[in-house]
């Protein structure tokens, strides 16, 4: 088993960086205001990301890719120690409501999922869902509709 140590990215993994930061751009040109997600997942699956896994209080991304597995972190929700919130099922799907209305940025959509117990969610991009787990083992999922891309 090899371990590597330093943080240097490979040639393939700033293939995949690449690729991934090109079809979030892609994705986030082609996003409407009202029901924007299934634009931006589509052109991640196009990219050949598989799953996109997020660690909610961490707000931090996993892309699984075909081209290799990147991560984004964003800015954490929590540091140090918290009580993890319980699962709201109403309040997961206001918040979801509420962002595929357009009446929310992203960075109030995660805080939405943490205030309604979501701990990580993730997104099939073939089978085109988002499942949403809180730490108690429960779960919401939602289809999200194929669009085609401009």
């Amino acid at each position: 088993m090899t371990t590597r140590t330093h943080t240097t990215p490979t040639r393939t993994e700033n293939d995949a960086i690449g690729r991934l930061k090109a079809a979030m751009e892609r994705g986030a040109a082609a996003r409407p205001r009202v029901g924007g997600f299934p634009y931006l997942a589509e052109s991640l699956r196009r990219a050949g990301v598989a799953h996109c896994r997020m660690a909610v209080p961490s707000n931090a991304f996993l892309y699984l890719t075909d081209h290799g597995h990147v991560v984004v972190q964003g800015e954490p929700l929590v540091t140090g120690f918290a009580a993890a919130p319980p699962f709201d099922r109403d309040g997961l799907v206001a918040a979801l409501r509420a962002d595929q209305a357009g009446e929310t940025a992203f960075p109030e959509f995660v805080r939405g999922c943490w205030s309604a117990g979501v701990v990580w969610y993730d997104v099939d991009t073939a089978a085109r869902t988002c499942t949403y787990f809180g730490a108690g083992g429960e779960s919401y999922t939602e289809d999200y509709p194929a669009v085609v891309l401009p």
